[in-house]
């Protein structure tokens, strides 16, 4: 091995190390809550965030920890995102039929530019903007995260946009069933509601079993089509960030051409990865077996990342922007709530 190499890959070890430890963390209050409550209110991911936060806070880590934790927050969540590919199936998307799958494409959207609209009024950053209007309109923490490498958005911020999309997931997964039942929904329109709104696909479970298997069928279906939306929207961002770089620092003629841009940073490595998943997932090139092992490895890598961005972000900065963020974020969820049932009302889902 290459001693440089062998030098960088010893430097990671601390930093590994202390953010797998607030992992297990979380992991293991999440079992307590599911030993005592039955199911588990705070997930895994964003008590990693919380418990890092708060170690961050209270002690302020050596530098011989910062190579570990900037690798487990960047690398192991592009990883993360690769194999999250796997997890969508072509087939399944094409099974929920062309008008709903417009829709929620349609919806998306839409909920990404109203979003994103709301944060700018409330002055809020524009790479905070952008990562509430993706988690609100997508999959909540899992777009947040996502989209952060991509902006090259900070650690304050992703802790941020993801502890207060994380309540009112919560929420949301609480209140649903109660919407449902006031608005006398049927279990495809309730299902429907559930897969445009929910923010996480165990959450979209816990807001749909309790109705019915035909609620939870169609949650799942239309959740994952919001799922398949983040490499597009990655994609988009990606060009928007690399053309609004070349615009602000380089010649209006070489501003121009997107062909002079670098591939790298038009097409990140780890969304191309994510589409040849998904690609290899609907072509049945992935085991059956084998996706309950990917699923597992995305989830413990999210994880153990999201345990390096809370050790990255001191809990008193965020703090400090929590009103107008948290204000964002229940504005945007109403506006998506409104949007879905629009598109349900639309389509008259039976």
């Amino acid at each position: 091995m290459n001693p440089a190499r062998g030098a960088r890959a010893l430097s990671l070890i601390p930093g590994l190390a202390l953010s797998a430890a607030v992992a297990l963390a979380a992991v293991a209050v999440q079992a307590l809550e599911l030993r005592l409550f039955g199911r588990g209110w705070i997930d895994a991911i964003v008590l990693a965030i919380l418990i890092g936060a708060a170690i961050r806070s209270a002690w302020t880590p050596p530098a011989s920890v910062r190579p570990g934790v900037e690798f487990s927050a960047r690398t192991l969540l592009e990883i993360a995102v690769v194999l999250l590919g796997a997890s969508v199936s072509a087939a399944t998307v094409i099974a929920i039929g062309p008008g709903l799958l417009l829709g929620t494409a349609v919806v998306v959207t839409l909920a990404i530019a109203v979003s994103y609209f709301i944060g700018r009024l409330l002055r809020l950053p524009r790479r905070m903007a952008v990562l509430i209007a993706c988690g609100n309109a997508i999959c909540g923490n899992s777009a947040i995260a996502a989209v952060a490498p991509v902006i090259d958005a900070d650690a304050g911020d992703v802790s941020a946009a993801i502890a207060f999309t994380a309540v009112l997931g919560v929420v949301v997964v609480l209140v649903l069933p109660l919407l449902g039942a006031a608005l006398a929904l049927s279990e495809v329109r309730y299902g429907t509601l559930a897969g445009l709104t929910v923010y996480a696909v165990p959450q979209v479970l816990a807001a749909t079993v309790p109705v019915g298997a035909v609620a939870n069928q169609a949650g799942t279906l239309i959740k994952l089509v919001r799922v398949l939306m983040l490499g597009p929207v990655c994609l988009a961002l990606a060009v928007a960030v690399a053309l609004r770089g070349r615009s602000e620092g380089g010649s209006p003629a070489a501003d121009a051409s997107p062909r002079r841009l670098p591939l790298g940073h038009l097409l990140p490595w780890f969304i191309v990865g994510f589409l040849l998943m998904m690609g290899a997932r609907s072509l049945d090139l992935i085991p059956a077996d084998a996706l309950p092992v990917l699923r597992w490895i995305t989830t413990a890598l999210t994880v153990l990342a999201m345990a390096a961005l809370g050790l990255s972000t001191d809990a008193r900065a965020v703090a400090r922007a929590g009103p107008r963020i948290a204000a964002v974020v229940t504005l945007s969820l109403l506006a998506l709530i409104g949007m879905a049932l629009g598109l349900i009302g639309l389509l008259a889902v039976i």
